[in-house]
């Protein structure tokens, strides 16, 4: 639950365009608002039963001094629950840590209009972890920030196979 936790919240964290690798999210990239999770990856193959069927929207606010808060609903036993992450800037341009400093964030604009790719990764239950995500600002399907998706998850070291599509929830 946790590792999915980690991946639903972690999803909107930081972006870094490609073209300006020493840019602030702040400063840069307009992340304030609604964002919807496209599709998610993992290193090693999700079993189907723990992959997340569905996705809420993400909601981003962005804190004084560089910190962003990622709000965003659950759903355990049959409950909705509402979950804020607190992402820490780092000292390192574009990278945020989260869930006490156990997990490092970044990402990368992708070419396509209103769409990020990401990485994430750090420990969960003492094993290490490695997820990826796509995330735009409405719930239409963009195919071709899918196939920039596809490229941006190979050169990162995940295999295509294992990425999958989550159904979107109403808030």
């Amino acid at each position: 639950m946790k590792t999915l936790l980690l991946t639903l919240g972690l999803s909107l964290v930081a972006a870094l365009p490609a073209q300006d690798p020493l840019g602030l999210i702040s400063e840069k990239l307009d992340l304030i608002g609604t964002w919807y999770v496209k599709a998610l990856v993992d290193t090693k193959v999700m079993p189907v039963e723990q992959r997340p069927k569905k996705v809420s929207p993400q909601t981003i606010t962005a804190l004084e001094g560089g910190d962003l808060v990622i709000t965003f609903t659950i759903m355990k036993k049959g409950q909705c629950h509402k979950m804020n992450v607190l992402l820490e800037k780092t000292e390192e341009p574009g990278k945020y840590r989260a869930f006490n400093g156990t997990n490092l964030v970044q990402g990368e604009e992708l070419p396509v209009k209103d769409h990020y790719a990401f990485i994430m990764e750090g420990q969960h239950r003492g094993r290490p972890f490695h997820m990826g995500n796509l995330i735009g600002r409405n719930l239409d399907v963009n195919f071709e920030a899918l196939e920039e998706f596809k490229k941006f998850v190979q050169r990162k070291g995940f295999l295509q196979e294992n990425i999958f599509i989550p159904a979107q929830t109403g808030k």
